[in-house]
């Protein structure tokens, strides 16, 4: 990511790109932990192969921005928008609240031989209506005294940025709370445990989830357990799914949330026990049955689960809306140009891979989707369109089984609601 050249030809792009390494690590920098990166997309207008007619944006550059989104914020849609708990230095707080901030950096470089830094500032103060913290990031040579002092009254944050890629933090922000909306929280939602950006269902059966606090809970080995009554073998992949499901928290040690103390109750309220409760997943060992109609309750039990799954209720309700205009079986294609009217930013952090240049593909320089590049079944999140989607059916909700993305026949894969109203 260093350049050669002087300050003076740092790019937009260039300086959005360094300032996101700093404040996003991938995971490549020494020093980086994992679990603190959170997630965050740089705006559909970088994902272009030119900046300006003649200004090719370079496949580095491109690489480190992407994921590509066009979310709204305040006014605007911010050059970079994430959210993650930053370093001490980044803020004159520490964080607001138990949820990491939510932030939004304005970038200005070089353009026809100078940097509009006061109108960067400015964007980035539009966007406190909705971010937790904001900043202007422009080459360091070009911020002035007077930019400094504007940017502290209005309480947004300054980074400069030279040559060798290095970004220095000039103004520390404070962070403050602001409402949620519905693009804010497509950013949250994909940096929470419950995102599926990085992680996945790794199985597509609702029961290989519910196991799970219940061996957890019951005396013995959790995995071992797992598999004495035959409820999974891939047992890692069943402790995401339940933290993905919001089941049990997953930190150094694995504790059961209120949802997975819900699932122990019913099992003890029926078994008398956890071990006993597991004992019936044996009756259901290679299964292809509908759950809700091989296990009624448990089915019902499923449902609850899934139904708190955030990504559900939006996705019933839509389904719901387009069967009242007369759309009773949509393909996955109409259903996500349909949402994406809606709520662009969910759709794309739900359905659309962020890796690969695959939303590039799908999004114009104004965030609006390419239907042709919808047909295609290998742009989809492996964990919505196959795993979720085995679920929803597995529990009564939607008609169809899911499909892996290399099978995907995008424009025959139908999504409908098992039981409209």
């Amino acid at each position: 990511m260093s350049s050669a050249a002087g300050v003076g030809s740092l790019s937009e792009p260039q300086v959005l790109a360094h300032t996101k390494r700093r404040l996003f690590p991938d995971g490549t920098d020494d020093g980086d932990d994992p679990a603190q990166r959170g997630y965050a997309v740089a705006d559909t207008q970088f994902s272009q192969a030119e900046w300006l007619p003649g200004q090719p944006i370079a496949p580095e550059i491109r690489d480190r921005l992407a994921p590509f989104n066009h979310v709204r914020i305040g006014g605007g849609y911010p050059d970079l928008i994430g959210v993650r708990d930053l370093d001490s230095d980044l803020l004159a707080v520490d964080r607001l609240g138990d949820e990491p901030p939510l932030i939004a950096i304005e970038a200005k470089g070089y353009a026809s031989g100078g940097v509009d830094t006061q109108r960067g500032i400015v964007q980035a103060y539009d966007r406190l209506n909705e971010a937790n913290a904001a900043y202007l990031a422009a080459p360091v040579d070009a911020i002035s005294e007077t930019d400094r002092t504007l940017a502290t009254e209005l309480n947004v944050g300054v980074l400069g940025v030279d040559s060798a890629g290095e970004v220095a933090v000039l103004e520390a922000p404070r962070v403050v709370g602001n409402r949620t909306t519905t693009e804010a929280t497509a950013l949250r939602f994909q940096a929470s445990a419950q995102g599926v950006a990085d992680t996945s269902f790794g199985l597509n059966h609702p029961k290989n989830y519910l196991g799970y606090p219940l061996a957890h809970y019951a005396d013995g080995d959790t995995a071992d357990l797992l598999s004495k009554y035959k409820v999974v073998g891939a047992v890692t992949d069943a402790r995401r799914g339940a933290a993905f499901l919001g089941l049990i928290e997953d930190d150094v040690t694995v504790e059961l949330t209120a949802l997975g103390e819900e699932v122990v109750r019913f099992a003890k309220s029926r078994y008398g026990s956890a071990e006993a409760a597991l004992a019936e997943f044996e009756n259901w060992y290679r299964s292809r049955k509908r759950f809700v109609d091989l296990a009624p309750e448990w089915g019902q039990l499923a449902r609850r689960v899934v139904f708190d799954y955030r990504a559900t209720e939006l996705l019933v309700r839509e389904l719901q809306h387009m069967y009242a205009d007369g759309i009773a079986e949509p393909s996955l294609v109409d259903l996500v140009t349909y949402l994406h009217e809606l709520h662009p930013s969910f759709t794309v952090e739900l359905f659309v891979r962020g890796d690969d240049g695959v939303r590039s593909r799908v999004l114009t320089e104004d965030g609006d989707l390419r239907r042709s590049e919808l047909e295609d079944g290998s742009v989809y999140h492996s964990p919505t369109v196959f795993q979720l989607k085995a679920m929803l059916y597995h529990t009564g909700i939607l008609t169809d089984r899911g499909t892996e993305p290399h099978r995907l026949d995008p424009t025959e894969d139908v999504w409908a609601l098992r039981e409209p109203v």
